[in-house]
C-alpha cells in the first residue's frame, strides 16, 4: 500500500520501504480499532475504506527517513503514521456530515449508510482512539503535537462556517482557513516523521514547514476538484463547496477582480446552486465554471498552488537523509497535478 506517484527508478527503493511500512500502518490502524460491539466494528471496517493515498502516513515515514542520514522506520513511525490517520479519517467523517455528502471513495458515506448521528460518534471515536494510541509512546510530546494539530484543525473548521455564504470573503482568510483545517494536521506528519528519526529542532521545523506548504497547496487542488472534477474519477461527491455557500480560491479571485455586472451575474449562479443544490444546478455549475476558467481565475488557483510546492521545496533542503528528501520532492510536485 502507498500513495500513487510518478518517481524517477532511483527513488523505487525509498517508495519499497516506505509501501512495506504503510502495510504496518494499515495493520495497527485496524488493530487499535478493533471493538467487541459489531455494530461498532462494521462503521470502522466501513471507515476503513476511506484510506485513500495514504499521504500523512507517507510523508511521516519519509520524513523519517529524509531528517537524519541513514535513518531507518521504527515502530515510532508505524504508531504516528496511524495516529495522523485516525485524525484525518475523523476529520472526513465529520466533513461528510458538514458537506452533506453521499459518497467518499465511491462508496456511501458513514451519514448516508447509518446517519449523521452515528457518524459524527463515529468521528468522535476515531480521534479517541488516535489518542489513546498515541498515549502508548514513551514520550508525551507526539501526543501534545498532535493534540494542538487537532485543535488548530477544529479552529479552521469554524472559521470556514462562521464565513459560509460570506460572498466578500478575501484571499488572506481563505489561505488562513486552509492553513488551520488542513496545513496543521500535514504539517503535524511531517514534524512527527523527522522527531521519531531523532532529527535535531532546526530539521524538526523545516519538515513541518514543508508540511504546512504542501498541505495547502493540496487543498487548494482539493477545492479545484470539486470545480472541475468528474464523480467516477475523485471518487466523491463534487459541487459541494459552491452548493454549501462555501467560497474557494478561484471563486474569491473572479468576485475580487470581476466588473460589477459580471460580479452580480457570478453571484446570481452562486446563489441559485445554492438554493438548488447540486443536482439541480446543472446548468449554472457549467456556466459558472466557464466564467471561472475564461477569466483566468482557475489558473489563478493553480499558480498559487504551485507557488506554494516551490516553497515547499526550499524548506525540505534543510533534509540531510538522501534519497528520501528527493521522494519527497516528489510527493510535493504530485500533490498539484493529481486527479483525485
Amino acid at each position: 500500500m502507498s500513495m500513487p506517484i510518478s518517481i524517477p527508478e532511483e527513488l523505487e527503493g525509498v517508495q519499497g520501504e516506505i509501501a512495506r511500512a504503510l502495510d504496518l500502518v494499515a495493520a495497527r490502524f485496524e488493530e487499535q480499532l478493533v471493538c467487541d460491539l459489531p455494530a461498532v466494528g462494521e462503521l470502522c471496517a466501513h471507515v476503513e475504506r476511506y484510506r485513500g493515498k495514504m499521504l500523512r502516513p507517507t510523508l511521516v515515514l519519509a520524513s523519517g527517513l529524509a531528517a537524519c542520514e541513514d535513518a531507518e522506520i521504527g515502530e515510532a513511525h508505524v504508531v504516528l503514521s496511524a495516529v495522523v490517520e485516525m485524525v484525518h479519517m475523523a476529520t472526513l467523517v465529520h466533513d461528510d456530515v458538514l458537506d452533506d455528502a453521499a459518497m467518499r471513495r465511491g462508496a456511501p458515506t458513514v451519514g448516508r449508510l447509518r446517519g449523521n448521528e452515528a457518524a459524527v460518534i463515529l468521528g468522535d471515536y476515531l480521534i479517541a482512539s488516535a489518542f489513546h494510541l498515541c498515549s502508548q509512546l514513551e514520550s508525551q510530546r507526539a501526543s501534545l503535537l498532535v493534540g494542538r494539530a487537532s485543535m488548530t484543525v477544529a479552529q479552521g473548521e469554524l472559521l470556514q462556517l462562521h464565513n459560509r455564504d460570506n460572498f466578500s470573503l478575501d484571499e488572506r482568510t481563505y489561505l488562513e482557513i486552509l492553513e488551520r483545517k488542513t496545513a496543521a494536521l500535514i504539517a503535524i506528519a511531517c514534524e512527527l516523521g523527522a522527531w521519531a528519526s531523532g532529527a535535531g529542532e532546526e530539521v524538526c521545523r523545516s519538515m513541518a514547514l514543508f508540511g504546512r506548504e504542501i498541505g495547502v497547496a493540496f487543498q487548494i487542488q482539493d477545492d479545484l476538484l470539486d470545480l472541475t472534477g468528474t464523480e467516477g474519477v475523485v471518487g466523491k461527491s463534487l459541487g459541494l463547496d459552491v452548493a454549501n455557500g462555501k467560497l474557494t480560491l478561484s471563486l474569491i479571485h473572479y468576485l475580487e477582480s470581476a466588473e460589477a455586472n459580471d460580479r452580480g451575474r457570478a453571484l446570481e449562479l452562486i446563489e441559485s446552486i445554492a438554493s438548488n443544490g447540486v443536482d439541480g444546478s446543472t446548468t449554472e455549475s457549467a456556466e459558472l465554471l466557464e466564467i471561472l476558467e475564461a477569466s483566468g481565475s482557475i489558473e489563478h488557483a493553480r499558480a498559487t498552488a504551485r507557488a506554494r510546492i516551490e516553497r515547499a521545496k526550499r524548506h525540505v533542503r534543510a533534509a540531510p537523509g538522501l534519497p528520501a528528501r528527493a521522494f519527497l520532492e516528489a510527493i510535493a510536485d504530485e500533490v498539484i497535478v493529481r486527479r483525485r
